[in-house]
């Protein structure tokens, strides 16, 4: 495989009356035995949070969530005494390792949540769970793509305990290109807007590609600009 494109309408979905969620790789009740995980990662949920609601406290373990907010504002609170509001441009990290309980809701009650929650398999179970937020809005003004969840030591990210795993997003204008990292296994995700990759041609908002050792192709933002996703992982 180099590059292969999965569009966003065919992608698994669960909806009720308070949550619209889009699943890439199988997930909950959605099972294909043969769209698991690309690489390391192995859950990215693009989900849209009616005003007030959200998911009860649940668990995790031996799991590097990373959540990137695309409008509107999230609640976190988990049993390691963290609490937090994500807003876009605020990077932010849970680490389940030996075991952790988190509940996650829409912190407007007027106003819908749209987010992105990716995970990806740490380099080692049992750890203590951890947590981290880090706003990368102003670097990502700046253009181009940023690393907001590295487990490379990344100026200005959040740590992932994932040495082979970053987590690069762009804001791009209108016209705007960039390079894709290269890594063995790269993901890469129009969030919002339209692009056109190098060797795939147009990408609509919802689409994905993945690549495996397919060098570093081009993405250029359309007219609409892009906001991109990229997981580059071994």
């Amino acid at each position: 495989m180099a590059l292969v494109v999965h569009r966003g309408p065919e992608r698994f979905r669960t909806r009720v009356d308070w949550l619209d969620s889009w699943h890439s790789f199988s997930f909950g009740p959605h099972r294909d035995p043969t769209n698991t995980h690309h690489g390391l990662l192995v859950v990215h949920n693009d989900d849209r949070i009616a005003p007030g609601a959200g998911f009860p406290t649940h668990g995790h373990r031996d799991m590097e969530i990373v959540t990137w907010v695309l409008d509107g504002t999230l609640e976190h609170r988990d049993s390691a005494g963290n609490h937090g509001i994500i807003e876009p441009g605020l990077a932010q990290r849970m680490s389940a390792g030996r075991g952790i309980r988190h509940s996650e809701a829409n912190a407007s009650r007027t106003a819908p949540l749209h987010l992105v929650q990716m995970w990806v398999v740490p380099d080692t179970p049992g750890v203590d769970p951890g947590y981290e937020q880090r706003w990368v809005g102003d670097a990502l003004a700046g253009g181009g793509l940023v690393a907001v969840a590295s487990g490379q030591g990344h100026d200005g990210a959040v740590a992932l305990r994932q040495r082979d795993a970053v987590c690069w997003v762009g804001r791009l204008e209108p016209g705007t290109s960039v390079p894709i990292p290269g890594a063995p296994f790269v993901h890469v995700y129009v969030a919002l807007g339209d692009a056109t990759l190098a060797g795939v041609g147009p990408l609509a908002t919802g689409d994905a590609v993945r690549g495996a050792d397919a060098g570093t192709p081009t993405l250029t933002a359309g007219t609409a600009g892009a906001e991109v996703i990229v997981w580059a992982t071994g």
